[in-house]
């Protein structure tokens, strides 16, 4: 029996969820990636979980790993219709050389873009509300169904980033960070030793990739994410916040 079963009768459901993932991180607190992967996909949230991947500068490792334990993992990959045509064929090349069989790929919704940002420059002037229905919106679609999902952050990516836990809460799921405690040396060495392809941007001084017009080049010694929405008060777009970014409204926009 999986151990979310067990807190299924007679216990308040929040609480239940939060203890499962107390006994989760304790019981995993050692293990390597790859086992935690296998617990997961295999036996824990066995038909219930998914992988999200932005498939961005380290997502070669994940993916690989996820395609070792059961290439026919769910893996979501929302296409904000603003991101860099490399990502695109690298997502491409990344399904045929991984053999990943159910990649998902979600837009946003057309009415959603006509109603609030019809000019597709919402960007320029309110990244947290573009953010939100680029990208909140249609992974929360994506994970309708899901009770877990996988995701490649990692503690030396950010300060908002170091204390990230294996598992946590996020909108009532359960999110799994398998990747918590690698540094960038840790993913270099991964790929180079299973001849994983880099994402093309990385060699122009892309270590972190998101959307096309708020993705700038970081220069050595930066936070591998400044790049991100440089100059703004910004550091996620909204999909690891814990309400999900919806907190936006769309009120504002």
């Amino acid at each position: 029996m999986a151990l979310h079963e067990t807190f299924s009768l007679g216990v308040d459901p929040e609480l239940g969820l939060q203890a499962e993932i107390a006994a989760l991180n304790a019981q995993f607190e050692d293990a390597v990636a790859q086992d935690i992967l296998q617990a997961s996909i295999r036996h824990q949230f066995a038909g219930e979980i998914a992988m999200v991947s932005s498939f961005g500068a380290d997502s070669a490792v994940l993916l690989h790993m996820v395609s070792q334990v059961d290439p026919s993992t769910p893996v979501l990959f929302v296409d904000t219709v603003k991101l860099f045509p490399a990502t695109i064929l690298y997502r491409d090349e990344l399904i045929a050389k991984l053999g990943l069989t159910d990649v998902r790929t979600f837009k946003p919704s057309k009415d959603d873009l006509a109603e609030k940002d019809p000019a597709g420059m919402l960007w320029m002037s309110n990244t947290d509300a573009c953010c939100h229905i680029r990208k909140v919106v249609p992974l929360e679609r994506a994970l309708n169904g899901f009770e877990a999902w996988i995701s490649g952050r990692k503690r030396h990516q950010s300060s908002t980033r170091s204390e990230l836990d294996v598992f946590e809460i996020d909108a009532g799921r359960v999110k799994i960070n398998p990747l918590a405690d690698w540094s960038a040396a840790d993913v270099l060495d991964y790929a180079k030793s299973h001849d994983l392809p880099p994402h093309p941007l990385v060699a122009e001084g892309y270590p972190s990739i998101g959307c096309l017009p708020c993705t700038s080049k970081v220069a050595p010694g930066e936070d591998p994410r400044a790049g991100r929405w440089r100059g703004q008060d910004k550091t996620e777009c909204g999909i690891h916040w814990p309400t999900h970014g919806k907190e936006i409204d769309g009120s504002g926009i």
